[in-house]
């Protein structure tokens, strides 16, 4: 038996139909038509238009009292998952929202829907494909002349005359409680805790089979690499890090930064369907010039000069010369509202996980200025340019690195401070790696630019902390200790010396190390968790 009932009556041109399939669109509900019904048991070669329907549905609700309406949507939603909120378009006697009642019990809700008859006579006037000439024929049937008389019996009646058609979906939905806070906390975000490149793509790509919706924001100046199943390094620079990791749906936020041609690139590599994704119509898109304009920070503050920076700054002088994606055909198939997904996905119960890009000592609030991002990179940045309430989080995952990046040489550092440089080859010789190796490794997933190294920074982890409030730590590159990580799979293999270090990572960031990255892998990971 289906979780929900929701029975609509009410006359002709009230918005039954687009409120059924608006219920549909935006939670998931499932639509039995009245009408389908009354087709199927029609026999061959019988007329088929709105007459003879209406007297073949009188004929019934005569004979069985309305009692036929219960029993055929009770056939059809026994093939739905139990869960489902069926929506019965529509009910045109009492005696036929009675049966549903009797049939599915306080599973119903009755929602009528009502307008005045002039409102009614210009949308029938407007109407396609009409039955009947006029909208007074239509009230000449007794039935539909005394539908309103279902008023007084009805759960939820909703004037229709002076709303859009989301208008009352969005009404209708709150009465449902389809709207409701009680809906939990769904959405999971991963941020970077120290400079980027801190392993965030390989940690979303092992948890992604795990949501329903993977949620990324920031723009192509952020790379995160993964390892695919057959062992192919690839780097998503607009996608969400899991694209290839299960079916989820992917979704790219309205505060997102477009590069329209690595977008595209990026959905073909991936095999993205068209269905598979939807891109908000307010993400900004980065234009030729915004690229030229950057050009000069490339060498001053070590930017990826990728044009985030420019076209996020004409979008805040809110010029003329602003493009979103909703103005790119290129982008029309997957051109969507997020908000509204992920509404309907809260609704249903859902898991999103939101994926942010960058570090939080690169945020444009947070870090050093002028050697940052042009967003803010901590959960509450994040979250704003997804449209995502601080309400709905349930998990705050920060990836940290054991020792911490920047682009730049040590001899040219003009990406900005960060705590006590080593170099390459003392990573080597603690950790038992091959220093040329790390060379080779260590250049930016973007930019391919050499990168800094430094000692773990203590007071970063509990600044990060601070300002990010994490559920969860993600240790990455555990196998820069020791390279005799690299083949641990379980906790207890780690070296001694890994695991002191994890237990003092716990206790400075006050929260638990629940993923540690042994190296760059398609197994590489061991998983903590206990969610």
């Amino acid at each position: 038996m289906a979780l929900s009932i929701v029975v609509l009556s009410g006359a002709v041109a009230t918005g039954k139909t687009t409120l059924a399939e608006e219920l549909e669109q935006r939670f998931g509900a499932r639509r039995i038509g009245s009408h389908e019904l009354l087709l199927a048991r029609l026999g061959e070669g019988e007329r088929r238009n709105r007459p003879a329907l209406q007297a073949l549905g009188e004929r019934l609700d005569h004979d069985s009292g309305g009692r036929w309406l219960a029993d055929d949507v009770a056939v059809a939603a026994s093939r739905l998952p139990e869960d489902a909120i069926v929506v019965v378009d529509s009910a045109r006697i009492l005696g036929q929202v009675e049966a549903m009642r009797r049939a599915f019990g306080r599973r119903v809700t009755h929602v009528h829907l009502h307008a005045p008859v002039e409102e009614l006579q210009r949308r029938y006037r407007r109407r396609r494909g009409r039955d009947l000439p006029s909208y007074d024929e239509v009230r000449r049937n007794p039935t539909e002349a005394a539908i309103d008389s279902l008023i007084d019996e009805a759960d939820v009646v909703i004037d229709t005359s002076r709303s859009t058609a989301t208008d009352v979906a969005v009404r209708a939905a709150s009465h449902l409680g389809l709207t409701g806070r009680d809906t939990g906390r769904l959405v999971d975000v991963i941020v970077g805790g120290q400079y980027g490149s801190e392993g965030k793509g390989h940690v979303a790509y092992h948890i992604s089979p795990e949501y329903d919706y993977l949620l990324r924001v920031g723009g192509p100046n952020a790379g995160h690499k993964v390892v695919w199943d057959s062992d192919r390094v690839y780097t998503h620079n607009q996608l969400p890090s899991g694209a290839r990791a299960g079916d989820a749906h992917l979704l790219i936020g309205p505060g997102a930064t477009i590069d329209v041609r690595r977008l595209t690139n990026e959905i073909a590599d991936c095999a993205v369907e068209v269905d598979r994704l939807t891109v908000d119509g307010n993400a900004m898109i980065i234009e030729d010039q915004d690229i030229e304009t950057e050009k000069g920070l490339v060498g001053a503050i070590g930017s990826t000069g990728k044009g985030g920076g420019a076209a996020a700054a004409r979008r805040i002088l809110r010029g003329d010369d602003v493009r979103f994606a909703r103005d790119i055909r290129e982008l029309h198939p997957y051109i969507g509202d997020v908000a509204a997904i992920l509404e309907a996905a809260y609704a249903r119960g859902e898991r999103i996980l939101l994926e942010g890009t960058q570090g939080t000592g690169l945020s444009l609030f947070q870090g050093t200025f002028p050697y940052v991002t042009s967003r803010d990179t901590t959960v509450s940045g994040c979250l704003a340019e997804a449209g995502v309430a601080p309400t709905r989080v349930r998990r705050v995952i920060m990836v940290c690195r054991t020792y911490p990046i920047r682009v730049g040489s040590p001899a040219k550092s003009t990406s900005g401070p960060m705590g006590q440089v080593l170099s390459w080859a003392e990573i080597a010789r603690r950790s038992g790696l091959d220093a040329r190796e790390l060379r080779k490794t260590e250049r930016g997933s973007i930019s391919g630019t050499r990168r800094r190294v430094a000692e773990f920074d203590w007071t970063q982890l509990r600044r990060a902390s601070v300002l990010n409030n994490p559920t969860d730590i993600a240790l990455t590159f555990a196998d820069y200790i020791s390279a005799e990580n690299r083949d641990a799979r379980r906790f207890e293999q780690l070296t001694e010396e890994t695991i002191h270090f994890i237990e003092e990572v716990e206790r400075v960031a006050a929260a638990p190390v629940t993923l540690i990255g042994t190296h760059f892998h398609a197994r590489s990971i061991i998983d903590r968790r206990s969610w």
